[in-house]
């Protein structure tokens, strides 16, 4: 078998394994939490009855060891079973939920990763001098405030009081506020849903823009260090061209990485910018279930969430092998 095929052979199975261990633990996560799902779902005034009839309902009267085996095979059939708390398809509703989540993640990647690379650049091209300190300082003021943080900040100056900014009589045009709560339906027209969208596509920007650019950084600098660049050098050819012809190709693999790693981020962690901007994703769905003790929908939500934190590392492996010159002609 050809090298790489083999290595990509072993990297989905290792990736098969990784998600029979997330379902595993997420499983068993749900189980060992406080309280009584039935007792959460019907309430407190429910009686011993009614709580049995939903327990025998739920599979709780049955060993944790079936009712995961049944819950995994069901997951591998496509059938994720009813929500308990409005009886409707989960698969449905994650489907909807799903597609949101992926129009607000594509909408921050669209913006964040050529962004990020392009100020990667730019920080080596003027390596130690004021574009790269600036850069570097923004990116690393960033990374160091919370999502939250980042959101509200924004809400409070590009929702409640953009109003007021004199900018919009300097340059003739009407007051202009973005929305603080990111309501889109599926009906909408498209520009409606970026103006909607703009504020947490804003955050996510600024939250995996700085990680995706330092490491853009800091792969073109280690590259930057080798005998061939400084052949390139040697025959004329400008820092730039130096970095975007020689540096960048070889250092493919690491950005690759991390840019993979940020894009998972994008999916699996828009919980707290959607509960903020109250966004109809997975993110706020998850929340709402674990806040209404719905095991179905939780266990769902966790393992599509994991399956895709999976599935980018494996193609950012996969890439990686591929950027290998030593693996794609083999001796």
């Amino acid at each position: 078998m050809h090298p790489i095929l083999k290595l990509v052979a072993e990297r989905l199975g290792i990736g098969l394994l990784l998600l029979l261990a997330a379902s595993a633990l997420i499983f068993g996560l749900t189980e060992v939490l406080p309280g009584d799902a039935a007792q959460a779902v019907l309430g407190q005034g429910a009686t011993e009855e009614n709580l049995a009839n939903l327990r025998a309902e739920m599979g709780l009267d049955r060993p944790a060891f079936t009712r995961y085996f049944e819950w995994l095979g069901g997951i591998f059939t496509g059938d994720m079973g009813l929500a308990l708390t409005n009886k409707l398809p989960i698969g449905e509703q994650i489907a909807r939920r799903m597609s949101a989540t992926l129009f607000l993640a594509f909408w921050a990647a669209i913006i964040s990763v050529p962004l990020a690379i392009l100020l990667g650049l730019i920080a080596v091209r003027y390596q130690n001098r004021w574009p790269d300190k600036l850069i570097s300082g923004i990116t690393l003021a960033s990374i160091s405030l919370p999502e939250f943080m980042i959101a509200y900040v924004l809400i409070f100056f590009f929702a409640v009081q953009s109003m007021t900014w004199p900018i919009w009589g300097w340059v003739g045009m009407d007051p202009v506020a973005f929305p603080s709560f990111a309501s889109v339906s599926p009906g909408m027209p498209l520009s409606a849903q970026l103006y909607a969208i703009a504020l947490p596509v804003a955050v996510l920007t600024l939250v995996v823009l700085a990680h995706m650019m330092r490491m853009t950084r800091a792969a073109i600098l280690n590259v930057m260090q080798s005998a061939y660049i400084e052949t390139a050098e040697l025959k004329g050819l400008n820092t730039f061209a130096v970095i975007r012809k020689h540096a960048f190709p070889n250092a493919i693999a690491p950005i690759v990485n991390v840019v993979m790693i940020n894009l998972a981020y994008l999916v699996v962690g828009v919980v707290v910018v959607e509960v903020v901007f109250a966004y109809p994703g997975m993110g706020q769905y998850l929340v709402d279930a674990v806040v209404k003790r719905d095991v179905p929908v939780v266990l769902a939500c966790g393992v599509i969430f994991a399956a895709v934190y999976i599935i980018l590392n494996i193609v950012a492996d996969v890439v990686s092998i591929l950027a290998n010159p030593r693996l794609r002609h083999p001796k």
